[in-house]
């Protein structure tokens, strides 16, 4: 699958030879050295990560640094307590937590933290290439200006390339729960980082939020900005919400798109294509029905799902 700016995701290098099965074969003795062998392999292969949401990988323990650095009352009593939180039953339940996470950061500085602990993270799995979604509208919501945070996220971005050898693009994200309009505002704010944003995207709460409401906001974020497009679609809401990213803001990658199942037409149009990032995490969200995470191996099998390491939004990987 290629990477937002046209080239391939993958880093140059070559990997170590691969194990030649993922599963050891029927009566296989020694499962354990077997799986010790393909753990080493995947740790040493090169990676790329598509889908991560740098908000998203605020570490409950981080979270209470930066609250008390920034005098921010948190609702709760420990990081542990943050943690346990994690524990939600839907894609609204997260994104609650996950506002709420974003209070905290407000200077040049927490940005960088935030961004350089994931890269750094990230290294030592031997991930060569990032595509890193940040969410603008959360931010200057809080009170915090434009140039604050893609001061420190681009800092960091630069320190782990040279440091740590990551390669990071930044794909900003509009929010869909909120008017057209204040993603316009956002946009106009965008336009003087043409050079340092790679990509728009869409994410938030899909339901009753459909691509078509941000029509012109990708037209123009292409048309001004030069920007290709992604979007999130198909996660929670119906596979008519695929198509619109599709034929409407001209994506050139969905993201999630699991529900696409609901319409072979759809299908075999993403296995043509191969635009869809169905990341195994996709297909483990407790809100989508069981039917639908039944047909996963299928999808891998017709070449549309990829197996990858996608951390999407959680923390603690």
């Amino acid at each position: 699958m290629p990477g937002v700016g046209g080239s391939s995701c993958m880093p140059s290098e070559s990997p170590a030879e691969a194990p030649s099965a993922v599963v050891p074969p029927h009566g296989y003795a020694d499962f354990g050295a077997y799986a010790a062998k393909l753990a080493h392999f995947i740790q040493k292969v090169p990676k790329a990560e598509l889908h991560l949401h740098i908000e998203g990988t605020l570490e409950p323990e981080m979270m209470f640094l930066l609250a008390a650095r920034n005098g921010v009352a948190l609702p709760y009593a420990s990081a542990e307590d943050a943690r346990k939180a994690y524990d939600f039953e839907d894609l609204q339940s997260f994104l609650d937590l996950y506002y709420k996470g974003c209070s905290v950061l407000q200077h040049e500085q927490d940005f960088y933290d935030l961004t350089y602990a994931y890269l750094d993270k990230v290294a030592s799995q031997n991930v060569a290439h990032v595509e890193l979604f940040f969410d603008p509208q959360s931010h200057l919501a809080n009170g915090v200006g434009f140039a604050t945070f893609m001061a420190g996220m681009k800092r960091a971005a630069k320190d782990a390339e040279e440091k740590l050898g990551v390669d990071t693009t930044l794909i900003m994200c509009f929010l869909r729960h909120l008017p057209a309009e204040d993603a316009m505002k956002t946009l106009d704010l965008a336009l003087e980082y043409k050079d340092d944003i790679a990509a728009v995207g869409l994410d938030s709460s899909e339901l009753g939020n459909p691509p078509s409401k941000f029509t012109e906001v990708f037209k123009r974020a292409q048309d001004e900005g030069g920007w290709p497009g992604v979007a999130h679609a198909g996660e929670e809401g119906p596979a008519s919400y695929i198509w619109d990213a599709i034929r409407l803001l001209k994506v050139r990658r969905v993201d999630h798109g699991v529900r696409c199942l609901e319409d072979p037409e759809l299908v075999a149009y993403l296995i043509e294509t191969q635009i869809a990032e169905l990341a195994k995490n996709s297909f483990r969200a407790s809100f989508l029905p069981d039917e639908i995470k039944a047909h996963y191996y299928e999808l891998v099998d017709a070449q549309l799902a990829i197996f990858s390491a996608h951390i999407d939004k959680l923390t603690g990987v």
